[in-house]
Order: C-alpha cells, then structure tokens, then sequence
C-alpha cells in the first residue's frame, strides 16, 4: 500500500467540518476563561476585593466542575443531541462570565465560577466526539491535529491575552469578556454546520446519578486535596486528610459502580486495550510535563526579576503560535505507514527531555532569552507526544463507543491540573524550605566574612564590621538575593522532577503501546 496521503472523497460535507471549526473556537473560549484567569488571579483578586484564602478557591473550583463536566457531556449530548447540547454549553460559558465582571458577592462569584468550570467540561469532550463523528479516516489524524490544539495552544495562549488585558488595556473587565467573541463565532458555526440529530430522552432515567457523585467523591476530593495542602499544611490539616479518604473510598467505589451500571459513564473494559489504556496513562503524565514550558519558567522570571506578563508572554507564545504548524506537520508525518507512532513519541520525549536537562543550567541571571531555546524544544517535543497519543487512543475505539471514550479520555486532563499543581507545591515546599535554610545557614556560619567585612575588590558586604549597613536597604538587598538563590534551586529541582517523568514516560512507551496505523489504514484493515 502507498505511503503517500489520501486525498479527502469529493462527496466530503463542508458543513460538518464548519460546526467541527466551531466546537473548537468553543473549546478555545472555555479554556480561555480559565488560563487567563488564572494567570490574572492575583489582579482580579484585587479587583474584586477577594482576599488570598478566597481568591486561591477559584481555580479549584473550576477543576471540580470541569471534572464533573467531562465525565457526565457524552451522556448528556447523547441525551439532548450534539448541536442542541453544544449550543446550551456556549450559552452557559457566556453567562456566568458576564455576570462575573459586576463584582457579585463571594459565595455568588464561587458558584458563577463552578457554572465556568461545568461549561468547560461540558465543552472539550464534544470537541472530540464530533471529529470522529464527522471526519472520515483519510483525513481523521489532521481532525486530531485540531483537538489537540485545545490541550497545547490555549494553555499557551493565556498569558499573552493576560497581559493585553492587566498591562495594556489595564482593564480587568477583558479578562473575561474578551473571550465572549470567540463564543459567539462558535455559537454561529455549530449552528449552521452540526446535523440536529432526534434527542433520546429515555435515557435520562437511567443516567448514572450515583457515578456522577463517585466522581465528585473521588477525583473531585482529590484535586481540591492536592490544589489545597500546600496552603493549609498538606497532612497537617485535618480538611486535606479528609478529602484524601474521600478520594481513597470514591474512586474505588466509582470503578464498582462503573462495571455494573446499566448506562455507565464510562466503558471500563476500554482499558483491556493496550494502546488505549497506555493514552489515558500518558495523557496524565503529558500534562504534567508540559508545566515546565508555561508556569515554570514564568514563575521564576515573576518571583526573580519581577516580570509582569507582558514581560514573560513571549515564552508562552512561541509555544501557542508554532503548534500552529507542527501540529498539521505532525500529522502529516504519521499518515505515512511506514512511520511508527511510538517512535515519533519517543522523539518529543526526547526533545523535552534535552529542553529539561538543559534547564538544570539555571541561574539567578537567566532571563527571558535563555528561556528560548528551551520553549522551541519544548514545542516540537510537545507536538511530537500528544498528536501520535490520539492517534494510538482513537484507533482502539470503534464508533459505537466513541461516546464513553471520549469521556475516559478527556477527564484525565482536567485530573492532570490538579496533580501537577500539586507536584510543583510539593517540590516548592519541600525543596524551597531545604534550600533556604541551607542558604541561611551558611550566611551564619559565614556572617563576618560574608556580611561585616571589609571590601574586597567588587565585593562589598552589607554591614560596616560595626554593624551598620553600608548602603540603604543593604540587608533588604541580601535578602532578595537569598530569595533568588532559593527560587532558583527549587526551578532546578522542578526541571529534574519533570524529567523523571519524562524518563517514566519512555520506559512506558517502550513497554506497552502497540503498532498502529494512520486511521485510513488501521480502520479499513477492522473492517
């Protein structure tokens, strides 16, 4: 058989792919409304007049109901048909954003934000559902190209709108009515292009009611756990050891309900496939990686050198703007038989690998430049993972399951969130208090020489020998500069942390996934 690429059928529908393009603007505007937020958390906080212990809430919430959401939108488009549940979801994202900017009441603005969180898990899974409805085999892989833009550009898209929004306009009001455009557009494309199927009301009583509370129960409880305990003590706290048991019993009691509910949420003997299972596994670990591209590098430039989002956006951006090609690239290169997925896999892990390695160069000088390098390798490598991990993951599911896959599949990433949150917390605590009181103690140790003797060439301590500082703020200086120190040991520490999840990941995919083939072969040999 050629390797070369099909060609689409000339008797292909446009409009189908019009309402695909509109669940992806969808899909872009709810992952907006959460990133920008995110990254804008502290100024509209302020904004708002939320204090820390409120505002560090509002993240969490959305994870919840975006887990919730995940779990339960390809039963509910199932139920109420795709074009009439995708266009409820638009109206939903629409909102509870524009009640958002009159500055209601805190517990108002919390349940305004899980309605946020509920559209966007409601919304992502919709995105995959209608690619592999309306995409034909021969051009299936650029339709995964597309979903995977949700995963890789928006994220990265975020702090460049952040900072056209806080720094440029200087208008909080945009952070979250600048998403209401792509809304509308994806409103207006879903209309016009989705076919309105017959609904299937029945359904609705048997909709597994008690799965959805497992899922709160279990996965819910597990990322307010982990977004939570570094601020309230990790295992100190009675509230985060609790919503661990919470966890421990509902995500068992979820896998029983799973295989014996007449209508699950989702087909756990998916999982009996290699390269399916391996693709949920993966994801997670994909998510969790990719944090070193974004939060990572822009955390130390903002705690290091004070940078604003004008100032980082550029890192993030070099991500979002280049996926815009490799993604396509990506799937072009995989349509070929003779090029095996795994190894295009292990390729991008490879790249992130290199990206990490050369992280561990950090310094307390390294500024958005040095950063560059890293954020392209990063981009390839990032392209190069998930595009074939969709590829590996859809190929396994035939048409009938395609709605409990796109679930199974889908509500890992909003998992990741939480996990990684909780591994770059842990790796800020435990490292960062090691460092600084290493750093400390040293100064200690070393106090005369270090901060009350005399100059040395350029060195000039902070204290005259009689304990006078020598310049205004000297000690305020020091300080900075320990701080510095410190946050530049922990980003070290993140990057090797990140890279044994790299290496993880390889051993993995050396270990599990199987051979597949472009859609437009693997699909007709099943046939």
């Amino acid at each position: 058989m050629s390797g070369t690429t099909s060609t689409p059928k000339p008797g292909l529908r446009i409009s189908p792919l019009v309402g695909l393009l509109g669940m992806l603007f969808l899909v872009l505007a709810v992952e907006l409304n959460d990133q920008v937020l995110n990254t804008s958390l502290w100024d509209v906080a302020g904004a708002l007049g939320l204090s820390h212990d409120e505002a560090v809430w509002l993240p969490s919430l959305y994870l919840v109901a975006e887990i919730v959401g995940m779990a339960t939108a390809p039963t509910m488009a199932a139920i109420f048909t795709l074009r009439r549940f995708a266009l409820s979801v638009a109206a939903l994202a629409t909102l509870p954003t524009l009640l958002m900017t009159t500055g209601p009441g805190v517990s108002a603005l919390f349940f305004l934000r899980l309605m946020q969180g509920l559209a966007g898990g409601w919304s992502i899974p919709l995105l995959m559902m209608t690619a592999l409805r309306v995409l034909p085999p021969p051009i299936r892989l650029y339709g995964l190209a597309v979903y995977a833009c949700s995963a890789t550009i928006a994220p990265n898209l975020a702090t460049s709108l952040a900072a056209l929004w806080t720094d440029g306009l200087q208008d909080w009001h945009f952070i979250f009515l600048g998403v209401i455009p792509f809304v509308t557009i994806a409103a207006v494309l879903i209309w016009f292009g989705l076919d309105q199927d017959p609904p299937r009301y029945p359904m609705l009583r048997q909709f597994d009611w008690p799965g959805v509370i497992f899922v709160l129960m279990g996965f819910g409880s597990l990322v307010v756990a982990l977004e939570q305990a570094n601020r309230l003590d990790w295992l100190n706290s009675p509230t985060i050891c609790l919503l661990f048991l919470c966890s421990a019993i509902g995500i068992p009691a979820l896998v029983l309900r799973e295989l014996h509910a007449p209508q699950p949420l989702f087909r756990l003997d998916l999982l009996k496939r290699r390269n399916f299972a391996y693709a949920l596994i993966a994801l997670v670990l994909v998510l969790i990686i990719a944090l070193g591209s974004g939060p990572v590098p822009i955390s130390f430039l903002t705690q290091v050198h004070g940078y604003r989002p004008a100032q980082a956006h550029v890192l993030t951006l070099l991500v979002a703007a280049t996926q815009l090609l490799l993604l396509p690239l990506t799937a072009f290169i995989l349509d070929f038989e003779r090029v095996d997925a795994r190894w295009i896999s292990a390729c991008g892990m490879g790249l992130i690998l290199v990206a990490l390695i050369c992280g561990t160069n950090i310094g307390p000088e390294w500024m958005r430049g040095n950063f560059m390098m890293l954020q392209a390798l990063y981009s390839v490598g990032m392209a190069f993972i998930v595009v074939p991990l969709l590829m590996l993951a859809t190929n396994e599911v035939k048409q009938p399951e395609a709605m409990y896959a796109s679930g199974m599949i889908n509500m890992p990433r909003a998992v990741a969130g939480g996990l990684g949150n909780g591994v770059l917390d842990a790796v800020e605590r435990w490292r960062g208090a090691l460092h600084h009181g290493r750093l400390l103690d040293t100064l200690g140790h070393a106090r005369y020489r270090a901060v009350q003797a005399q100059p040395v060439g350029a060195y000039s301590p902070a204290l005259f020998p009689d304990g006078a500082p020598r310049e205004p703020h000297a000690l305020q200086a020091l300080n900075e500069t320990i701080e510095a120190q410190t946050t530049t040991l922990v980003t070290l520490d993140t990057f090797c942390v990140l890279a044994g999840f790299v290496v993880l990941l390889l051993l993995i995919l050396a270990l599990y996934p199987v051979r597949s083939y472009p859609p437009r072969i693997q699909l007709t040999r099943k046939a």
